[in-house]
């Protein structure tokens, strides 16, 4: 799959200081690239109401994405208890 990255998903990953949780989310994001179903990748949920809407859960953080047409949009990357107010 192809993946993109909004600009709210970058500023977010810009705010993490923990080096080795960086270091996860960058195994998530070849995981995502590599993979043809997206529940191949532990802990990935689909959201309920939302047709499009997934998130991955790393640590206490959660990393909120789209899928359309086989491209993969990063939106959030956020403390879990902050996750649903920002994403969708």
């Amino acid at each position: 799959m192809t993946v993109h990255f909004s600009k709210s998903f970058l500023k977010d990953i810009q705010k993490i200081g923990d080096h080795n949780l960086k270091i996860r989310v960058k195994e998530v994001i070849l995981s995502l690239e590599s993979t043809r179903d997206i529940f191949e990748i532990k802990e990935t949920k689909k959201l309920k109401g939302y047709p499009n809407a997934y998130r991955i859960r790393i640590s206490d953080y959660r990393l909120g994405f789209f899928i359309v047409n086989q491209v993969v949009i990063l939106k959030r990357f956020v403390k879990r208890n902050d996750i649903y107010k920002v994403f969708p």
